[in-house]
């Protein structure tokens, strides 16, 4: 029965980590780099990204998508920063007002978003903790930020916020600003800029809209000729999304072990609790039960072990599960897992999936040691008793 418990809480704390664990990573990208984006097709092979118009009008069709849920524009221009003792490149990352700003101000650790304007510059900006640290700098500094396409121009940010998201590929380089502060340094027009990140609805169904969107847009040019190219999160980063599905691997592996572990236990139990019963079944059988009444007495007494092992490991794995998602005891290094604490997603479709066939599974094997029951001949018992 314990056997059954331990299996059954170690399943369920494994696949919650691992949905925790996968859903953390995958919000955490797409907060920053949103579920699909519409880009120039000539930044794909440009060291610095090329500009497409997205205006008003494209906005609103895109919007239009089915399963689309919001829209905004962005645009990028590397560059470096630098103080007197250090200097650091970054990509400086200018969004307008509609910029969904829910996910960066959840993960601002002082002071507050820069103001996102697009026909306003106010020179604000938000780094990363890593950039602080860096650099030395922190809130209500000023730096210098220098940027190199024909000639070197250098601009004054002031810092109004630091954030932190552990994603060291983002928090290395980035540095958000408002809109327009981009695009006067790239020397384009105010519809122009970098592309443009669509919000699905249901992540499940990323593929479709992507299809949908890129129907629409793909090999199609703006009125500076520019031809528009569309690529969701998946194809952006596949390095992080393939280092995610592999996670699965290692859920399978728990799961088969575990489920192995139960079936052990409760087989080797049941053979006990047979042997010991010689008695009572030879009795049984010379008062005329047949070998399948007696096969089901020991399957039905087994099941009920079972049974009271799977309520065990619930109780045990989900409130083990409910103790870290709530209190966050146990912690991680954010340098090597991207996150502080382990992350807990509790699916309880999964949970009961996992009760009916742990039950179901270790009922069917446990039909086999039944067959004891079967050898046992009440002549040769009573004559030793």
């Amino acid at each position: 029965m314990w056997g059954v418990a331990v299996g059954l809480a170690v399943m369920i704390i494994s696949v919650c980590i691992i949905l925790g664990f996968k859903g953390e990573i995958r919000d955490k990208v797409i907060g920053l780099g949103g579920h699909v984006q519409i880009i120039n097709y000539q930044s794909l092979y440009s060291s610095e990204p090329q500009p497409v118009v997205v205006d008003s009008l494209l906005m609103f069709r895109l919007s239009h998508n089915p399963g689309v849920a919001h829209v905004q524009r962005f645009a990028t221009k590397t560059g470096m920063l630098k103080t007197d003792e250090a200097f650091k490149g970054i990509s400086l990352r200018g969004v307008a007002e509609e910029y969904d700003t829910t996910f960066l101000a959840s993960h601002l650790v002082e002071g507050r978003l820069p103001r996102f304007q697009s026909d306003t510059t106010y020179n604000e900006v938000a780094i990363s903790r890593i950039i602080s640290r860096e650099l030395g700098l922190g809130v209500g500094d000023r730096v210098y930020a220098y940027f190199f396409s024909d000639n070197v121009r250098a601009r004054r940010y002031q810092i109004v916020g630091v954030y932190e998201t552990h994603l060291n590929e983002f928090d290395n380089t980035w540095v958000f600003t408002d809109l327009r502060a981009v695009q006067r340094l790239a020397g384009w027009d105010s519809g122009q800029c970098t592309g443009a990140e669509v919000l699905v609805d249901d992540f499940e169904q990323l593929e479709s809209v992507t299809a949908e969107v890129a129907s629409q847009m793909n090999r199609t040019q703006d009125c500076y000729s520019a031809t528009y190219s569309t690529h969701n999160i998946r194809e952006l980063y596949p390095g992080i999304f393939s280092w995610l599905s592999l996670l699965d691997t290692n859920v399978y592996v728990i799961l088969a072990l575990m489920i192995g572990l139960s079936l052990f236990t409760m087989t080797a139990g049941l053979l006990i609790i047979i042997l010991e019963r010689t008695n009572f079944i030879a009795v049984m059988k010379s008062l005329g039960a047949s070998n399948t009444q007696l096969r089901l007495i020991f399957l039905h007494f087994a099941a009920l072990l079972v049974g009271r092992g799977l309520l065990l490991g619930n109780l045990i794995g989900i409130g083990l599960a409910l103790l870290q998602k709530y209190l966050g005891i146990v912690h991680l290094d954010p340098a090597t897992y991207y996150v502080d604490v382990v992350p807990i997603t509790l699916s309880w479709p999964l949970i009961l999936l996992l009760n009916v066939a742990t039950l179901i599974i270790t009922v069917l094997v446990l039909i086999i040691p039944t067959f004891l029951v079967s050898r046992i001949e009440p002549a040769r018992v009573m004559r030793f008793e």
